[in-house]
């Protein structure tokens, strides 16, 4: 089964490294969500946070899975924390992947601190390696999704 996925990122510290990711093979055969391009980025902030947030939500609809890609300030950032948030509300299963190590302009080193959910919600975080087993993770975080969305009586 496939699923719609939302990235989640820190837009002004990590896009270089995100794009990495969203070009590679393995993405490439998911439908995504939430890379935004520069040009759509800056006309939605040209509406205030409004704009933004409209935005995120355009982009997060029928998505089942969020990908939070997890730099050296992702966790602080409160777009970051609004798509989170969003995300859970949906119930999307999620999925962080560490990318500090990737190369871009500036090659940060600094791991970051995966953003804090609520305790009862599974979130795993893995390093970004091209994932072999990223497929099986975003399927694994579908699964997630589906059981939350299929839970009567909560």
């Amino acid at each position: 089964m496939g699923h719609r996925i939302f990235f989640s990122f820190d837009y002004e510290d990590d896009l270089w490294r995100a794009t990495q990711i969203r070009d590679t093979n393995v993405v490439a055969r998911t439908d995504v969500a939430g890379f935004f391009d520069q040009a759509e980025y800056e006309a939605a902030g040209k509406n205030g946070p409004e704009g933004i947030r409209r935005m995120i939500l355009r982009d997060l609809e029928g998505t089942s899975v969020t990908v939070v890609l997890i730099g050296a300030l992702t966790a602080q950032r409160p777009w970051v924390k609004y798509e989170i948030e969003q995300s859970l509300a949906r119930k999307n299963g999620l999925l962080g992947i560490y990318i500090h190590h990737l190369p871009d302009e500036r090659y940060a080193l600094v791991r970051g601190t995966k953003p804090s959910v609520p305790g009862n919600v599974e979130f795993p975080a893995y390093e970004w390696d091209q994932l072999p087993h990223f497929v099986r993770e975003i399927e694994a975080a579908g699964m997630r999704s589906d059981t939350l969305r299929n839970h009567r009586g909560h």
